[in-house]
């Protein structure tokens, strides 16, 4: 009978054991905050309608657009100075990296104010940040308000929305056009009054990329040569064709 009751205790509670053993650790890791305020100069204020906007974003690249690494919307945006807290996951902070505060207000979905300047942060330190703006000048009209401008492609027609590689689109006040296609740099000659751009003349370099980026490529130069009206607002571009189609569409580049 004591075999039976030694036998027991050694093998009935040595897996209970072995599995209490075999639990792991939690490893997930803790969320990270930064915080801080926005401000500006002016001694206005701001209407019920706006809305403020401020991201934590990666921006080592310079050729690149930036990685958002932790976003805040505040609406109604209420008065300067406006408290903000952007939550992240540290896991993706790397040292080599750079990485900036860039924050905006908008007004019925028209740019106001702007984070005209780098704002350069350790994203893992616990000091509060200070972020001036700066006021954008009412809106241009017609051709100004898209001249001069570096815009990064978010849709094409027929490819849909962009990710990467990301493409860019610039018109100088002269009329020479062109960018950084996903592939191939590329040139063009536009044509832009209040409402209305063509775009012709198109060409480019001859390198070589995946098929699935020369599609892509094609597809922006297709678009482009179908440019008939255009339209600027909230600190985006939109391009239609001849039917009033969205073909295009466009950030501007920080």
């Amino acid at each position: 009978m004591l075999d039976r009751i030694a036998e027991f205790f050694v093998f009935g509670f040595v897996p209970l054991i072995v599995g209490i053993l075999a639990v792991p650790e939690l490893s997930v890791a803790a969320e990270k905050t930064v915080r801080g305020e926005v401000v500006y100069r002016e001694r206005i204020a701001l209407p019920p309608s706006a809305v403020l906007s401020v991201q934590l974003a990666d921006v080592s690249l310079a050729d690149a657009p930036a990685r958002i690494i932790g976003e805040q919307k505040i609406k109604p945006a209420g008065q300067v100075p406006i408290s903000f807290e952007i939550k992240f996951d540290p896991s993706v902070i790397r040292p080599q990296m750079t990485y900036a505060l860039q924050a905006r207000i908008t007004v019925d979905d028209r740019l106001m104010f702007i984070s005209d300047v780098r704002h350069q942060v350790d994203p893992l330190t616990d000091a509060p940040q200070t972020i001036v703006l700066k006021m954008t000048a009412p809106a241009a009209a017609g051709a100004a308000s898209m001249l001069g401008q570096s815009w990064l492609v978010e849709y094409i027609d027929g490819i849909g929305e962009i990710r990467e590689p990301q493409a860019t689109f610039r018109i100088g006040k002269s009329g020479k056009a062109g960018g950084n296609g996903p592939c191939n740099v590329y040139f063009a000659t536009a044509r832009v009054d209040d409402r209305s751009i063509s775009i012709s003349d198109i060409g480019s370099t001859y390198k070589a990329c995946a098929p699935e980026v020369m599609a892509e490529e094609k597809a922006l130069f297709d678009a482009l040569a179908k440019a008939a009206s255009y339209k600027v607002d909230a600190g985006r571009l939109t391009i239609s064709d001849k039917d009033g189609r969205e073909i295009l569409r466009f950030s501007a580049a920080s």
